[in-house]
């Protein structure tokens, strides 16, 4: 049985109704995890694979790979604690196009001791951008973070909402759904919601 990636592409109708065929051409799955470590700790890890229906070479070089194989196999993993502190960096490559790539996951330990809070992106581009790591490992950081911050929810169930100093909660505005022009701000926080500007 063929996984999903290999099967031939639907029919994908346009909105006047004509169909439209599609060849598939690159498939990539990024998988992201969250845990809770006997240790207290906690960890989550990132993967990135890369393959293509048809066999591959690099017009650079490097390894040839057949259909539906891996070009990239790749992960990180990051150990934190409940202040989003990192504590440990790991990385792997099983897969890459060239013999070069392993070493750059080595440059993502610099990351210790950094908190995946805000500024934390901008970071992660200032130590490991360009030349100084591998792309496909650095791209994964900043989902994590939010990852990690998902995976601490439980964790956090159970504590007092986080106010800024003129007691406003730290949720508004930290996305669409908890907009100050929002129903779910006028739900919960009726005193701090803001009516929707008009539209002229």
């Amino acid at each position: 049985m063929q996984d999903d990636h290999t099967r031939a592409a639907p029919a994908f109708p346009t909105r006047s109704g004509a169909e439209i065929t599609r060849e598939e051409l690159h498939w990539r799955r990024i998988d992201m995890r969250g845990f809770r470590r006997s240790d207290g700790l906690f960890e989550v890890e990132g993967t990135v694979t890369d393959q293509k229906p048809h066999a591959f070479e690099p017009v650079s070089g490097g390894r040839a790979v057949p259909a539906h194989q891996p070009i990239h196999h790749m992960g990180v993993r990051l150990v934190f604690d409940e202040t989003m502190l990192v504590h440990d960096v790991q990385t792997f490559t099983d897969a890459a196009p060239y013999t070069e790539c392993p070493e750059g996951g080595r440059a993502l330990e610099t990351l210790k001791g950094l908190r995946m809070t805000g500024g934390w992106s901008k970071e992660v581009r200032n130590r490991l951008g360009g030349e100084r790591s591998c792309t496909h490992l650095m791209e994964l950081l900043s989902p994590l973070a939010t990852v990690a911050f998902q995976s601490l929810s439980m964790v956090n169930s159970g504590r007092a909402l986080r106010l800024d100093e003129n007691g406003r909660p730290l949720k508004i505005d930290s996305c669409y759904a908890y907009g100050a022009e929002r129903q779910l701000v006028q739900k919960l926080w009726p005193q701090f919601h803001r009516p929707a500007k008009r539209q002229d």
